[in-house]
């Protein structure tokens, strides 16, 4: 089936696509059920953080649900939860510094943001340091590229993009993620050459050299330095141009890169302490085929909320194969043709569901890092802890013992409820520094 007749028809639970709802009806208290979603997500939410962002139980009072359950708040200006899960940065092909980034969801109303540039983790400390100005909760993210090849049609393959979230230590072994993420940058800067090439030959004169600069030092290049280093020359009038003519998938400047299986990825998100999703389903040209082979991989979730709704036919795929409901605004910052950061309203429940799946990973990974560190007392180890934290670095001396305290706190206090850190054993890890600190 195309991905487009995957756009429209009716659905239980999703808006219909042809229908434009009228401004203010349908709408309703939260239930029972909403309401406990609601709590529950805000207190994780707001976590260590002293926002004036409403009591959950009086925020969850005070706000009314549309059919589907997206919140909507009662009077001018009242707050809703917003979580952005899709977004990018300068660090691949966004237009934003991190820091920026994270300044312009604020003003969007963002309170949980998920930075997931393009195969690269390199920005999250610098949104994770911006968030702290704006009471905003960052959930480390990266969208991974990925090549689904059928086990039927082995001569049919796919680009599938996958987005992983971790917890705020990151994901556990890092260095095996790291260097799956830097396979498909050295790929990426291989690609784009090669899309460069395809253009000389077809006689448009695109400059290697400006492809590199539009991405930056240190930026792998994509589509989209390469479709701007065209309008750049003259040689196409907008970016939607090159795409159209040239670099759409299998178009006649189109180059694959290096990348892994999609469920290779899978598994190793999943082994890394991390939460898969796949990014817009529908842009894929198989999408049942794809979905339900990822989901034998150990996938966990489906983007099917766009800004514009929800899309049925992909939250169907989702309820057939009980994945998680997401989506995120898929931010760039390019202009008037995409949509704004947390303009995705996803519903308390969906929020909810992600959080009972996503917690329990999270808290493994962390638990995981910390006895690390507690067993070997490395900078390695310590790294893993404070990669995207900035916690300032525990030194041996007379106050060892509080100096470790303070560094769990530093990593779990925004991160884990009181109910979470027994789980992780909080007592017997301390335990563990203390026997560090009498030798």
């Amino acid at each position: 089936m195309s991905s487009n007749s995957y756009r429209g028809g009716p659905a239980s639970r999703c808006k219909s696509k042809k229908k434009k709802k009228k401004r203010g009806g349908a709408m309703k208290k939260m239930t029972t059920e909403q309401g406990a979603a609601f709590r529950s997500v805000t207190e994780w939410a707001f976590l260590g953080s002293q926002s004036s962002f409403p009591s959950s139980v009086d925020a969850a009072a005070s706000f009314v649900v549309d059919e589907i359950g997206i919140q909507k708040s009662l009077g001018r200006g009242g707050q809703r939860l917003v979580f952005e899960l899709h977004c990018h940065s300068k660090f691949s092909d966004g237009s934003l510094s991190p820091s920026k980034l994270v300044e312009r969801a604020h003003s969007s109303g963002v309170k949980v943001l998920a930075l997931t540039d393009h195969d690269t983790l390199e920005g999250i400390p610098q949104a994770v340091e911006a968030a702290r100005r704006f009471n905003i909760k960052i959930i480390p993210g990266v969208e991974i590229s990925t090549i689904f090849t059928s086990r039927s049609e082995p001569l049919w393959e796919e680009p599938v993009h996958i987005l992983a979230y971790y917890s705020s230590c990151g994901p556990s072994r890092y260095e095996d993620l790291d260097k799956l993420l830097s396979d498909i940058r050295k790929g990426r800067f291989f690609r784009a050459r090669s899309m460069v090439e395809k253009l000389n030959k077809l006689k448009l004169p695109v400059k290697w050299e400006s492809v590199a600069r539009i991405a930056g030092e240190g930026v792998a290049p994509g589509r989209l330095h390469v479709a701007l280093a065209m309008v750049e020359a003259g040689l196409v009038e907008n970016q939607k141009q090159a795409f159209d003519r040239y670099l759409f998938d299998g178009g006649p400047a189109y180059s694959t890169g290096r990348e892994p299986s999609s469920e290779e990825t899978i598994q190793l998100v999943h082994d890394t302490g991390g939460v898969s999703v796949l990014a817009h389903p529908w842009v894929l040209k198989n999408p049942t085929t794809i979905i339900r082979s990822l989901k034998e991989a150990g996938l966990h979730g489906l983007e099917v909320y766009r800004s514009n709704g929800c899309l049925s036919a992909y939250s169907d795929l989702a309820d057939t194969y009980d994945l998680l409901k997401l989506g995120g605004s898929d931010f760039h910052g390019r202009g008037h043709c995409e949509s704004e950061l947390g303009s995705v309203n996803l519903p308390v429940i969906a929020l909810h569901a992600f959080l009972q799946v996503a917690r329990p990973i999270w808290c493994g990974a962390i638990r995981g890092s910390l006895e690390s560190y507690a067993n070997d007392p490395s900078d390695m180890n310590l790294a893993r802890i404070t990669r995207f934290g900035r916690i300032q670095a525990p030194k041996r001396g007379s106050d060892d013992i509080s100096r470790e305290e303070d560094l769990i706190k530093c990593c779990m206090n925004s991160w884990l409820t009181v109910d979470e850190r027994q789980n992780v054993n909080i007592e017997a890890i301390q335990s563990k520094y203390s026997l560090i600190s009498i030798h």
